[in-house]
């Protein structure tokens, strides 16, 4: 398997999957991890058969479980491991798998669960204890993501017919390689989708950024403060240049597959006025009509499909209910905290050494957190309104 390949399709889907996302939210502050659906997926194809696998296949732009398997464990030992020990971004990554205590999970799926996703699997009792289940699931992702997402399943989402819950968790905590002076934070205007303005705090630097300007938006790159590994975690803001300009930039990247590669700001270059708010958001949504929207249908419907999961007849009738995800991530002057629980060319416009470029995020804008070497993207989302947590 070519590991590069992988990680390009998988940031395919993620565009694809964030694209969908943040068009049927327009007036919503947004983050997600497109990283932690595309792991539950293919946990569940690793359980499944069939037309359902090959629906999952298909979505997830893979030839096959082997491949996802070795990507995802891939992922979790180079990407994912935690830099904190070495002076890098704190990474936590973390799947679980709940299954009810009258089922045995498959040996073949159990190993899989153990040795490639590193879950945790606990026999619980759904029938006549699923409120308590759903307490169990929401504290283990809470000391996952270091308490910042405190309910991954409301309440009513587990219920005595549910058999399985996958869960996973991706807590991100990076510090800026270069830290904002708070002294120089100041409120300013942002502009507001519906035309009105609204007063928000603004950090701001004097020294040269990571900045590149296209057609019709700007990148900002904000690299993370580097352990001794060679992981180099970055995040990006894309500014479209009309203050409106949102949903055409959103159109642009979901029809460009390879946008996020092509779109990086590669020098430092000298900034004028140079501005961006500090946000903290936090977002939570059931991905499954999103995944359906998009023709991921036979999961969700039971029939031959995750009979690979579970030793007994019951298998045949198991289908996905609902795969619930929230998210949190927070930009201010120390860094970022983020956290999950589950062909046009464009010319670059070449600028002279002695311009200055200016980087004003007073309107909605996108972001993304990536680690760079790889192309990996963590989380993505969109700031609307940067008082809305």
């Amino acid at each position: 398997m070519d590991l590069q390949q992988s990680i390009s399709n998988q940031t395919h889907v993620s565009t694809t999957l964030t694209t969908h996302l943040l068009s049927k939210n327009p007036n919503t502050n947004v983050v997600f991890s497109p990283l932690s659906i595309h792991v539950v997926l293919s946990l569940v194809a690793a359980g499944s058969k069939g037309q359902t696998l090959d629906q999952l296949l298909g979505f997830l732009k893979t030839k096959g479980v082997d491949d996802l398997n070795t990507l995802s464990s891939q992922l979790v030992s180079l990407i994912l491991a935690d830099g904190s020990p070495s002076g890098g971004p704190r990474l936590c990554f973390a799947n679980g798998v709940w299954v009810d205590k009258t089922l045995d999970l498959k040996p073949s799926f159990k190993e899989i669960v153990d040795t490639v996703y590193k879950a945790a699997s606990n026999q619980v009792d759904f029938q006549t204890r699923a409120a308590e289940v759903t307490t169990e699931v929401n504290s283990w992702a809470e000391k996952q993501t270091n308490g910042l997402i405190k309910q991954v399943l409301p309440a009513g989402a587990v219920n005595s017919s549910t058999r399985l819950v996958f869960a996973n968790a991706v807590y991100f905590k990076g510090a800026w390689s270069e830290k904002f002076d708070q002294s120089k934070t100041k409120e300013s205007d942002f502009h507001l989708l519906d035309g009105n303005k609204v007063q928000v705090p603004f950090m701001t630097s004097k020294k040269k950024q990571f900045v590149s300007e296209y057609n019709d938006f700007k990148v900002l790159g904000l690299p993370c403060l580097q352990g001794q590994d060679n992981r180099q975690f970055t995040m990006y803001f894309y500014l479209p240049d009309a203050k409106n300009g949102l949903p055409s930039l959103l159109q642009k990247i979901g029809s460009t597959s390879d946008f996020f590669d092509r779109h990086i700001p590669r020098q430092k270059v000298e900034v004028g006025q140079f501005l961006l708010p500090k946000f903290k958001i936090s977002f939570g949504f059931e991905a499954s009509d999103a995944l359906k929207e998009l023709g991921l249908v036979l999961p969700f419907h039971g029939g031959d499909g995750l009979t690979e999961m579970v030793d007994s007849s019951v298998g045949q009738s198991l289908y996905v209910s609902s795969i619930h995800h929230k998210s949190f991530v927070e930009v201010n002057e120390e860094g970022t905290e983020a956290a999950a629980a589950s062909a046009a060319v464009v010319m670059l416009r070449s600028i002279m050494s002695n311009d200055k470029v200016d980087f004003v995020a007073d309107h909605p804008f996108l972001f993304v957190i990536r680690e760079d070497l790889t192309g990996v993207v963590l989380f993505m989302g969109q700031v609307i309104d940067p008082r809305v947590g």
